[in-house]
């Protein structure tokens, strides 16, 4: 038999507690258009990345289309769920990026995906 102390579990972040408060008036300040977009740019850099866009000499050994898959179908999921929040000022660049990698998937792909049926297009409707 356990007692209520025996399984309450609080996390503590090593160091002080003071960051740890900085840290959370910190983000408190960052408008949410602001974490939705970098949220957004970094799913479309690690997309690129694993598509084999990487500016490196060895970007064809970074390319997992798998996993750029992945990203691409969550970066549509958030674009398309975040559209009517952050406006189209926003929004359109998001997309224009967002439609560039689902062809980019669609070039490197050796066996084609249905219309329709590609990364993220569940979201956004078929992209050619």
């Amino acid at each position: 038999m356990s007692t209520p102390d025996s399984n309450s579990h609080v996390f503590e972040p090593a160091g002080d507690a003071g960051g740890v408060s900085q840290q959370i008036r910190d983000i408190s300040e960052v408008p949410a258009i602001e974490v939705i977009t970098t949220a957004a740019v970094h799913l479309m850099s690690a997309a690129a990345v694993k598509l084999g866009l990487a500016a490196e000499e060895n970007a064809e050994e970074l390319k997992d289309l798998d996993e750029a898959r992945k990203l691409i179908h969550a970066l549509a999921g958030l674009v398309t769920a975040a559209a009517p929040e952050i406006g189209s000022q926003h929004a359109g660049p998001l997309r224009d990026g967002l439609r560039s990698l689902q062809l980019a998937f669609r070039e490197e792909s050796l066996i084609q995906d249905p219309p329709g049926k590609g990364p993220g297009e569940k979201f956004t409707g078929a992209v050619n």
